[in-house]
């Protein structure tokens, strides 16, 4: 029953937020508002997708899982209640608060969820940079007296970077977002954020936000240091290039560009998410077919055999459950 699915991007407006999305990747924004993540793919309470595509345009992704979960996911145990993954687009004008994500057992503990993830660089200003980690030689006593002194920026280890750029983040790892950035983010199914820092700034409400000082502390993996990029190296030199991102058990991600035009085919067996870096590609099940370009995502059920075609210079992210 199921086949290629598009969805209908869900708009974040963020007090960090810009006009991006919509300059890159044509997206109807909202006017007039800052809009800092575009919610591709989600199954988050009030904020679930609608499929856009096909004889079940109008039902959402948790209409899926509750219907067609086998078919979506494939043979997954424990089968989740709600889909695994959260993928979006952000658009980050101004710097995002210094935060961290919950490991599982601090997740517990605090009634949040876990949330490892990764960013994939889609485009990036002059001198853009990452904070990820601590800087060599940073404790946990140092990092709290740099917070209370409104210094603690400088204990993050900070990443030069450029289009094409990855980085992994597990739960535990500190990190933020720098100015003029667009990434593409894969993660898990969670909205679980501590803020430790957030710049001195100001809400959208004008108000201060809301930090989460004693959350972030008891996160923090305060022994990871400097962690780095993934390698640029090509891994498959095929006809479509190949480079492996993240290869983790939630989800593995790979960057795969076409010099010219490419036919790849996927059997049934895994969810496979396709992310639309530049270019433009088609899917197809034989009698479902999409057209996906720059900035746009299709969702690939485990359950069937799809065939893509991939245009000429084209560059997209293949995510997939883990391993």
């Amino acid at each position: 029953m199921l086949y290629p699915l598009t969805f209908h991007p869900v708009f974040k407006e963020r007090v960090w937020g810009g006009r991006n999305l919509e300059r890159l990747y044509q997206k109807p924004l909202p006017p007039r508002v800052p809009i800092g993540e575009s919610w591709e793919i989600s199954d988050r309470p009030g904020d679930v997708s609608v499929i856009a595509n096909g004889p079940l345009a109008g039902k959402d992704l948790h209409w899926l899982m509750r219907n067609h979960a086998a078919e979506l996911l494939g043979f997954v145990e424990p089968r989740p209640a709600r889909f695994p993954l959260l993928v979006k687009i952000l658009d980050a004008r101004e710097k995002l608060s210094l935060q961290v994500h919950p490991p599982v057992a601090q997740a517990e503990k605090l009634g949040g969820e876990p949330k490892t993830e990764m960013w994939y660089i889609a485009d990036a200003a002059p001198e853009a940079e990452l904070y990820a980690g601590l800087a060599q030689g940073v404790t946990r006593a140092t990092f709290e007296q740099n917070l209370r002194a409104g210094t603690v920026a400088g204990c993050f280890h900070r990443l030069s970077v450029q289009p094409g750029d990855a980085l992994f983040l597990p739960s535990g790892r500190v990190h933020a977002i720098g100015a003029g950035l667009v990434i593409f983010e894969i993660q898990q199914n969670s909205d679980t954020t501590y803020r430790v820092f957030d710049w001195n700034r100001v809400g959208l409400d004008g108000k201060p936000r809301e930090l989460h000082v004693a959350e972030s502390l008891a996160c923090i993996d305060f022994n990871d240091f400097e962690p780095q990029l993934a390698p640029r190296g090509v891994v498959a030199s095929g006809p479509l290039k190949t480079r492996r991102l993240v290869a983790d058990p939630l989800f593995t991600v790979d960057v795969l560009r076409a010099e010219t035009r490419e036919f790849m085919g996927f059997s049934p067996g895994k969810l496979k998410i396709i992310a639309i870096v530049d270019g433009q590609l088609t899917v197809t099940d034989g009698k479902n077919s999409v057209e996906r370009g720059s900035g746009q995502f299709c969702l690939i059920p485990a359950g069937i055999k799809a065939d893509m075609w991939v245009e000429p210079g084209s560059t997209f992210l293949l995510v997939q459950t883990g391993e």
